[in-house]
């Protein structure tokens, strides 16, 4: 079995006040002609279909339109939420949807149920599980502790009684510990999301979003195939790709990779002002298109510089200082936020203090721990 692995399309992003949405038109159509020339036995899309819960009607009606241009190909599209999408938007009408061959995940109320695949060697069960947090299944779960969210995801897929005699594909958006992460990605203080790769031994391929840079996880088995595009300078040097995935009996698994060409590059370059609005710096170049961040090493600034320097690169997107006054104001900004970190509780104190001119007893001071303990668990 042949499939296409996309996620995290992020569909109305918007990168320091630039939206995307015509590079994001021009890449679905490229993915879109990739898919027509692979012919694969299903696509999958990873969650994180669009930037927000509500997204804006230009992203619904590309994702739409790219639906669509699926819907005409002969093959299966399994679609899952991710922490960006409302699932219950985007699972709306999924049920005649499905006729169509475009399959979304429900809202996660513990019925997941497989659809089934077949080929040559047999029959392939594809799981979908949406991107899920503790408070979202410990409902479902009574009798089990779920403090994290490897409790949760684990509860979850032991819920699901899989066939581990056939093969099984997986389809989810959480993070997987060892992944390498971006800064374009919602990241969980104190690594509480963080699933270890052996929650997901059972099956034969996972198809994974979440992560924006594309990367296997221990083996081809556990795969993030990353962003269509880059969504943030932290990117600069990813390679985006499409990942093809195929199936043989049971145990074997191989991948491919197929480069994904974007309408305009994003780029970071550095070097003084005169230096970066030379002629001979970009002329033969991309430059003046691509998205860029220009990180000027001057000491003196300049009035007026990003306007200055739009005149050449047409997609400048911020213009920011590296030199000895921004690194000795950075090492200071430092010191001071370590000096000033403080917890929850020594954070409430001070404002009841402020507030009430006289300082907590140990008694509320124990009643605002519990609660604030209360509350991180309700986060998780």
């Amino acid at each position: 079995m042949k499939l296409v692995h996309l996620s995290d399309l992020h569909l109305g992003k918007r990168i320091h006040e630039y939206s995307l949405i015509e590079d994001q038109e021009y890449i679905l159509k490229k993915i879109a002609e990739i898919i027509d020339d692979e012919k694969p036995d299903c696509v999958i899309i990873a969650g994180d279909v669009y930037d927000k819960t509500v997204p804006p009607a230009s992203a619904v009606e590309l994702f739409d339109d790219f639906l669509f241009r699926l819907s005409k190909m002969d093959t299966q599209v399994f679609i899952i939420s991710g922490n960006h999408d409302s699932p219950e938007r985007l699972s709306f009408c999924s049920r005649l949807i499905d006729r169509s061959g475009i399959h979304f995940s429900p809202v996660y109320a513990n019925n997941t149920k497989p659809f089934t695949l077949n080929d040559e060697y047999g029959e392939i069960n594809i799981y979908m599980l949406p991107f899920i947090k503790p408070a979202n299944v410990r409902a479902f779960f009574p009798d089990k502790e779920i403090s994290s969210y490897e409790d949760a995801v684990k509860a979850a897929l032991d819920a699901m009684n899989i066939d581990v005699s056939k093969r099984n594909v997986l389809v989810t958006h959480q993070f997987v510990t060892g992944a390498q992460r971006s800064d374009s990605e919602e990241i969980s203080v104190g690594g509480t999301d963080n699933i270890s790769a052996e929650v997901f031994a059972d099956f034969d391929y996972t198809a994974l979003g979440h992560i924006h840079s594309p990367q296997n996880i221990g083996s081809e088995k556990l795969r993030y195939c990353g962003t269509p595009l880059k969504y943030s300078f932290s990117e600069v040097n990813h390679k985006k790709s499409v990942t093809v995935a195929e199936l043989g009996k049971k145990g074997e698994c191989t991948q491919r990779y197929i480069p994904l060409i974007p309408l305009h590059d994003m780029k970071e370059i550095r070097g003084s002002y005169d230096e970066v609005t030379s002629r001979k710096y970009y002329e033969g170049t991309s430059l003046r298109t691509d998205y860029l961040r220009i990180i000027l090493t001057d000491d003196d600034y300049i009035p007026d510089v990003k306007s200055k320097l739009g005149v050449i690169y047409t997609n400048l997107m911020t213009v920011e200082y590296d030199n000895r006054r921004t690194r000795s104001m950075a090492e200071l900004e430092l010191d001071d936020i370590k000096a000033e970190i403080k917890s929850p509780l020594e954070n409430f104190s001070d404002f009841y203090t402020k507030m009430n001119n006289t300082e907590m007893t140990d008694e509320q001071k124990k009643f605002i721990e519990e609660l604030i303990e209360q509350v991180k668990e309700e986060m998780l």
